[in-house]
């Protein structure tokens, strides 16, 4: 067993509880006439990263730790846009740190944690391509 890696998917999971409680908010508070299609995609993201938790949980557990159960801090507030580019926001710093994990897992020497945080990587990627998408942001 790894503290390192388990501090690390705790980390992970505070900020997926984080993004579920911000994408809910942002399903049942968004208002605008182009909120229809928008609201059920962060409705949709939500249970993607409730997913995200639950692995990150099961896999805390089968090594040897505890999950953590907080949220880190969440954005509020703002028009449609903003909690699109705050979503989109709260993507980018999961892929900035899902990078790091990965490194990790590998001088950790845990294939099987580093296939899970890939995994979730290739989902957070996907989620902020969509924001960018909506948003227009070119790269």
């Amino acid at each position: 067993m790894s503290q390192k890696i388990i501090d690390a998917l705790n980390k992970d999971r505070e900020a997926e509880l984080a993004a579920i409680i911000q994408y809910m908010k942002h399903h049942y508070e968004g208002e605008g006439m182009e909120s229809p299609a928008i609201l059920e995609i962060f409705k949709s993201t939500a249970k993607d990263e409730m997913g995200h938790a639950e692995k990150l949980a099961e896999r805390i557990v089968y090594l040897g730790g505890t999950p953590i159960k907080k949220p880190e801090p969440i954005i509020e507030g703002g028009d449609l846009k903003k909690m699109m580019q705050d979503d989109l926001a709260k993507e980018n710093g999961a892929i900035r740190q899902y990078k790091e994990h990965i490194k990790l897992a590998i001088e950790e020497n845990d294939p099987t944690t580093r296939l899970m945080l890939e995994e979730i990587l290739s989902d957070e990627e996907g989620h902020a391509d969509i924001w960018e998408t909506i948003l227009s942001i070119k790269k």
